[in-house]
This record gives structure tokens, sequence and C-alpha cells, in this order.
């Protein structure tokens, strides 16, 4: 096979927007488009490798895994063994079950359906996975499993029905990918069948290029492909649903400079300069050490890394690579070089995949090596997990499904198991709310059994518990106002007259998660919600001041609309955002002999929450019976919210209360409660 220095100029402008993306830099929002970009070089090289050695009759099934396993598992290898002792010393027990349990994926060449698994709503941001970047070595390695089989078998009917029987699937591939962002976006993002379309796209291109023998410059078709690429780098963001049809721009754009970007063309001479050939022949071992060098940053910092930092640790990610590459990668991958037998190779990668699944089943079932912190570290770190359950038949969700196991828009109201009822009941009440309630109602629904008061309670995740909005992120957009009705209806249908509102109304207003200005920075995604008078235009972006304006107004109209229809409505304000997940950052703390803080500013609450107030100050009836929680958490004399007190840590994570912080809230929201209940 020919060499194409071109080629490795597009794996550097593959890797580059990719390492600026995960270290956040606005200017490339689109930057994960890069491993759509590899996928298709990968099918691109893959199919000419391989059509070229079934030509000549020299294909050998195990020639090929043996030059797969030298290509990608010593470099591999070397990552996650520098990787071991910072895991050992620096992550907490949880953090490190975690790890542990993507060492058995990644051994399993799994980690996609490990991560996939693990998207829910209450897992650890993505952003502190080390080894999160392997879903994507996993897709190719399920590739490099059956892609050969598949194309030696189909070979047999010839080349031209191998070809359309590939572009075939790809179509299959692509159908299902567009589908599945609707209906199961993480499913989607993370597993083959919605990505070997992207691999197929380079093996299309292998087959074109092997029929007319050579690139044909083209430079119109070689800057539109370019062009293409950049204008994903720049214009996708998070929110972009993906891969779906948007995943064309990146994908063409990638065929097109694989079949138009000729030498002699512009485009080819640019990606040729040594500078990006250069990046491109460490673009491997530069994707894999970027991100456990920034997740073990963010995991050992108390403060959010800055962009200085991320600065040094980009520069780190292309030293280290260059010496991978220059000492693991080159030598491992000479058939004559080390491990020159092929059967050293496989024992070489089966003893490394045992050791890797070994540690890290070890590490899974010790609970994160737990003895190596101590007692009380061990047991701060346990307070992120340690909440009473909400029944999951009680918990509907979108299309982004938040929790596994929940059920996606049954309004068939009443579910099993979501009332609870009072042994001698006088009133009773609905709970209507996002995850917010969802770790108050558990605390709270006993709390009112207690005092004779029956309470039904059904959450819907990433909704405002109002009438009027959805999500425009979300291809079942109506849901969010479904919910709201369904619930309305069914509380006059129960002869319930008092309704309890716990939602996260700063975020769903202001769209960003939150800022403390201290140093925690809340990781995630931002909010989508418009009003549901916009829905069929084209969404408005979540920080447009016309959207926040929009959605302001909502809330009054959403409050009044309770009002018009005769309830009662108990509304808790905003539970103070922290920016950290508390109890890992105050075990971290612990555990690194830090200073932690016991609260942030009071005055960044109220700078959070000033529209969210006015909003609701803008409804006032007496059947509306407001839960101060600032009151609660907060201090005027001292200007703090606290989360942490000499009773115990308040929060489960950066904005959800847990068991503690939940009952601080009670008896607040019960003296509410009982005043509404009081008029019925």
């Amino acid at each position: 096979m020919q060499y194409r220095p071109e080629i490795d100029g597009l794996r550097a402008l593959a890797v580059i927007p990719v390492i600026l993306f995960h270290a956040g830099f606005s200017a490339f929002s689109g930057g994960f488009v890069g491993v759509d970009v590899f996928f298709v070089i990968s099918g691109y090289l893959i199919t000419t490798i391989l059509m070229n050695d079934i030509e000549a009759g020299r294909f050998s099934l195990a020639h090929f895994y043996e030059r797969r396993a030298r290509r990608i598992l010593p470099a591999l290898f070397c990552v996650i063994a520098v990787c071991l002792p910072f895991a050992w010393a620096w992550l907490l027990p949880s953090q490190m079950q975690d790890f542990s349990h993507s060492l058995v994926a990644v051994g399993l060449f799994a980690s996609n359906i490990l991560f996939w698994k693990e998207s829910g709503y209450f897992e650890a941001v993505a952003e502190e996975k080390p080894l999160l970047h392997t879903w994507s070595l996993a897709v190719e390695e399920q590739y490099y499993l059956l892609f050969p089989i598949f194309l030696v078998m189909a070979w047999r009917f010839g080349r031209r029905p191998t070809f359309w029987l590939i572009a075939f699937f790809a179509a299959i591939s692509l159908a299902l990918a567009e589908w599945g962002w609707r209906h199961e976006a993480n499913a989607n993002f993370y597993l083959a069948p919605t990505r070997a379309w992207e691999l197929f796209a380079g093996s299309l291109a292998a087959f074109i290029l092997q029929k007319r023998g050579a690139p044909r410059g083209h430079e119109g078709l070689a800057l539109l492909g370019l062009a293409a690429i950049l204008a994903a780098v720049a214009l996708y963001d998070r929110a972009t649903p993906f891969p779906s049809l948007y995943a064309l721009l990146p994908v063409g754009g990638t065929v097109l400079l694989i079949l138009c970007a000729h030498r002699g063309t512009f485009v080819a001479k640019v990606l040729s300069l040594k500078p990006f050939v250069g990046v491109g022949l460490i673009s491997y071992s530069a994707y894999l050490w970027h991100q456990p060098l920034f997740a073990f940053a963010r995991l050992r910092m108390m403060e959010a890394p800055s962009a200085e930092i991320f600065g040094v640790l980009i520069a780190l990610s292309f030293v280290l690579a260059g010496l991978s590459w220059r000492f693991v990668e080159q030598p491992f991958r000479k058939s004559d070089g080390m491990l020159a037998p092929r059967k050293m190779v496989f024992i070489f990668a089966g003893c490394g995949l045992a050791a890797m699944i070994g540690f890290g089943a070890l590490g899974s079932l010790s609970q994160g090596f737990a003895q190596r912190v101590s007692d009380d570290i061990a047991r701060m770190d346990a307070q992120a997990h340690s909440v009473k359950s909400f029944s999951p038949s009680c918990r509907l969700g979108m299309a982004r499904k938040a929790f596994r196991g929940g059920r996606q828009n049954n309004f068939d109201h009443p579910l099993a198991g979501c009332w609870t009822r009072a042994d001698q009941e006088t009133h009773s009440v609905m709970l209507i709310g996002d995850s917010h309630m969802e770790v108050i109602a558990p605390v709270l629904r006993t709390r009112l059994k207690d005092a004779g008061i029956s309470s039904y309670a059904v959450s819907y995740i990433g909704c405002v518990p109002l009438v009027g909005f959805y999500r425009t992120d979300y291809d079942q957009q109506h849901l969010c106002d479904d919910y709201n009705r369904s619930m309305i209806d069914y509380a006059y249908a129960a002869g319930i007259r008092t309704v309890i509102l716990i939602g996260r109304f700063p975020m769903y207003l202001e769209g960003a998660r939150f800022d403390n200005g201290e140093g925690g920075v809340e990781a995630g995604d931002p909010s989508y919600i418009d009003v549901i008078a916009r829905k069929g235009n084209a969404p408005a972006p979540w920080s447009s001041e016309e959207r926040i304006e929009r959605v302001a107004r909502g809330y009054v109209s959403g409050l009044n609309a309770l009002r018009d229809a005769g309830l009662n409505v108990v509304l808790v304000e905003p539970i103070p955002e922290a920016g950290w997940s508390v109890p890992h950052y105050l075990a971290k703390a612990m555990m690194h002999g830090y200073d932690a803080k016991d609260g942030t500013s009071l005055q960044a609450y109220h700078n959070r929450n000033r529209r969210v107030f006015d909003a609701f100050d803008q409804v006032a009836h007496p059947s509306l019976y407001r839960v101060s929680s600032a009151d609660v958490f907060c201090a005027e004399d001292t200007g703090r919210c606290q989360f942490v007190d000499e009773g115990g840590v308040m929060y489960r994570d950066d904005d959800h209360l847990s068991d503690y912080g939940a009952e601080k809230l009670i008896p607040a929201l019960l003296e509410q409660v009982n005043a509404a209940l009081a008029t019925q």
C-alpha cells in the first residue's frame, strides 16, 4: 500500500479538535467529530490492506490480528500501566471502582458498552473518567474482529457485489443512527451498529480508489471536504444529535479528502506539511494520553482546571505521545523487532489483557480497594451513593432515558407503587417534579404518612414541573407538557387539591450549569428548555436572552394555570447549588490534606436565581405557598450557603440533596403543606 502523507495530516486534523474539545475550548465545540474522521480513515486503511491481501492470495486472519495487536495494544498497555499508580494514589474508592470497571471493559474490547450502560443521570461525569475515550477503540476493535471475516466471505461473490453489500449495510447503519438519536441517544452514541456506517464509508472509499488505481486530484472537492470537517468542528456542539444525518458532514468531508486530496492539490500539500504529518504519526498515542491527563487533573484538583492548565496538559499529551510513538509503538510494530514471532505477540496480548481484566475485577469486587483510604474518607465518599430509593416505576424519562429501567412516557395514572397511603388518611397531596423531587420524596413521603397525609409522586427527569414547556433537544418534545397535564388531570380525578412542585428552576431558565465562582464548576451539558408555543420553530440557543425571557414568562403562566385550576401550590424554591460534588469534594480534601470550604456564597445563590425569583414574585395569590430553601441552607450573617455541618453532608452531588439535606428541608416544607391543606 503506497504511503500517503496527507492521510497522516488528516489524522492531525482529527486528533487536535478532539483534544481541544475535551479540554473545553468553546471554539472547538464540535471537536468530537474528530472521532468520526478517525473511523473513516480506519475503514479506508483496513479495507485497502485486506483487499490487497485477498487479491494477492496472502490473506491470513492470524496475520491481520497480529498486525492490529502490534498497532493498538502496546501503547494502550503503556498508558494504562502509567495510569494505575495515579489511580491508586488519587482516586476515591467509588472512583477507583468506576476505573476498575473500565479496565475490565477495555480488556474485553467492550468499553463502549460499559459507558453506554453507565450513562445514567447520577453517574460520575464523563470528564472524570480516565478511560472514557476507549469507547472509540472498542468500536474499532469490534470492527477489526468482524469485518475481515465478512469481507472474505463476501469476496467470493465478486468485488462489485461486495461493494454494494457494504453500501447496503452502511445505509442500514445510518438509518439506525438517525432513528437511534431520537429514541435512545446514549446507545446510539456509543454502540457499533450506529457507528459502523462511518467505518463502511471509509471501506467504500477504498473500493473506489482500488478500482481507479490512485487518488485523482480535484481541488474543488478536496477543499469542500476540508471545509465540511472544519464546519462541523466549529458549528456543532453537544446538542447536535450524533451520530445522525449531521454526521454526514464530517464523514463525507473525510471521504472527499481521501478520494480527491491527491499530492498535487493544495489541500494535500497543506496536509502533507511536516507539522501535520508529525502530529498525525503520533495521533494514536496523543489520543490515548490526553483523556487520562485531563481526567486525573480534574479528579486531583479541588478547583476546575484553568485554560492555562489545560494548555500545559495538551502540550504534555503530545510530548508523551512522541515518546510512546518512538519507544513503544515503533519497536512493537515491526515484525522483525520486539515480539518477532507471532506466537509471542498473542502471548503478550493475552497476558496484558488478562492482567488488565484481573486487576479491574479485583478493584470492582473490593469496592475500589477501599482499604487504601481511612474509614472517614470511605464513609464520606459513600455519602454520594447513600440515598433512599425512588421507585423506578414512578420515574419517567424521555428519549434520552436518564435512568435505565425507568418508564419512558406512561401517563396512565395511577402508576403502580406511586401512592404512599397514610394509615388514617386525613388529606392527600401530589408531588410533581424532576430529579430534585426524587431525592426529597422518600423522606418527605415518610413524614407526610406519619402526619396522616397520603401522597402520590411521579417524576419526570429534566422537565420543568409546570405546563407549557418542552425539551428542544429530544425527539418526543411534547412529553414534558404531557406529563404535567396528566398529573393535574389525575389530581382532579383522585380528589387531590394540593400539589408540591420541586424542580431545578434556575438551570432550566438560564440554560447553563452552575459556576460557584470559587472553583466549583458543574460539569455537563446545558439545558435546552423552551415554551411549548415555540415548538415547531428552530430551537433557540440555550444562552439566547429571548429564550430566557420566554421561559421566565412561562414560569408565571404555568403557576397561574395551577391557580386558575383551583389547586393549592406548595412551591419549593431552588435548592442552593454547590458547583462541586460535595461528598467527593470533602473526601478529596481529607485524602490529600486540602482545606475545604463548607459552603458557597449566598450572593452567588441570589445571582443565579434572580430571574427565577422575579418570575415567582409576579405570582402573588393566596393559594401559592413558597418554601424558602435559602432560609434552611443559607445564613445572611455569614453570607454563605452551607453544604455540610456537624450533623452531616447535605448533598449527594453538586445539586441534589442527600437524605440528611432532605431532612433539613422537611420542617419548612411541612409547614407550608399544612398551611395549604388547612384551606381545603
